[in-house]
């Protein structure tokens, strides 16, 4: 029997047949199907692999292409962005639990070794007398949905010739209003335990030489230029003590979570994956309605 040839008294494919039909058990041969509706059909996975690639970039897809690579890779800089950020906020994690975990500072007027950043938080205890004549009243401060100012005062070291400034807490706005500031003053020695805040500097701020007896924000730097002596570049927010009575000391907020940035993260990973495989799928679509 020669190629192409079939045994029809067995009804199966020779094994020299190309296309590997049927012949039909009474000896007549099922025709071939037509060249047209044959090549209609999807080639193997690798050809249209690359005829989807040279497809996205024609001309007439070439533009959408890159709109949506430049789409990916700034949703990927997002995610990679925010993997960052949790980075360094479990830095800072770490940062804070070794400060609170540290014993208190004790201020004497000399400089600390440690940077603003690694004082941030820590517990300070200082001993002195305040300068009440230079007390500064911080505005639009709450309590429980009250309005109100925060106390902030220099403290004079005890044997020294350097001060900081104490958030002594919260009077309320009718207190200021009615002209009895005065009535919270301590005076004498006093010792005063507390925690360092940063200072809240504006770049852009110009420091000026006249005393302002109200701020919206605690610029270390620009009070000391109102005062006759130096300051610690951190001022220090006084602990609660029972808050029975005014001024009432701010509790400290200590918040060692992680924050939401692995979440956001898969979110952008998520949106990358969901463009990129969206618009192979409506360039492949497109392609297959072409060709029919």
């Amino acid at each position: 029997m020669g190629a192409g040839q079939y045994d029809v008294h067995r009804g199966c494919p020779h094994p020299h047949r190309p296309d590997g039909q049927w012949a039909a058990a009474s000896g007549s041969v099922a025709p071939l199907a037509p060249k047209e509706s044959r090549s209609s059909a999807c080639p193997p996975f690798g050809e249209c692999r690359v005829s989807l690639l040279k497809a996205l970039f024609s001309r007439k897809w070439i533009v959408p292409t890159i709109v949506v690579l430049l789409g990916l890779a700034l949703l990927a800089w997002l995610g990679f962005w925010q993997l960052d950020r949790l980075r360094q906020r479990r830095a800072a994690n770490a940062l804070l639990e070794a400060t609170l975990a540290s014993p208190p500072i004790s201020l004497t007027g000399e400089p600390l070794p440690e940077t603003l950043e690694v004082l941030k938080n820590r517990e300070v205890i200082v001993a002195g007398v305040y300068d009440l004549d230079n007390q500064i009243l911080l505005k639009l401060q709450n309590w429980q949905g009250r309005t109100g100012v925060h106390l902030i005062t220099p403290l004079l070291i005890e044997g020294s010739d350097t001060a900081v400034l104490i958030d002594r807490g919260w009077i309320p706005q009718e207190a200021v209003e009615a002209g009895d500031v005065r009535m919270f003053d301590k005076s004498g020695p006093v010792t005063i335990s507390g925690y360092v805040a940063l200072p809240q500097t504006l770049s852009k701020s110009t420091p000026t030489d006249t005393f302002q007896p109200e701020i919206y924000r605690v610029d270390v730097a620009a009070v000391e230029a109102w005062l006759p002596y130096e300051l610690y570049p951190f001022y220090v927010i006084q602990s609660p003590d029972g808050n029975e009575e005014l001024p009432f000391q701010v509790e400290r907020e200590i918040d060692l979570s992680e924050g939401p940035h692995m979440g956001y993260a898969l979110q952008w990973f998520a949106f990358t994956l969901m463009l990129g495989g969206g618009y192979l799928a409506f360039v492949q679509r497109s392609l297959k309605k072409k060709e029919v």
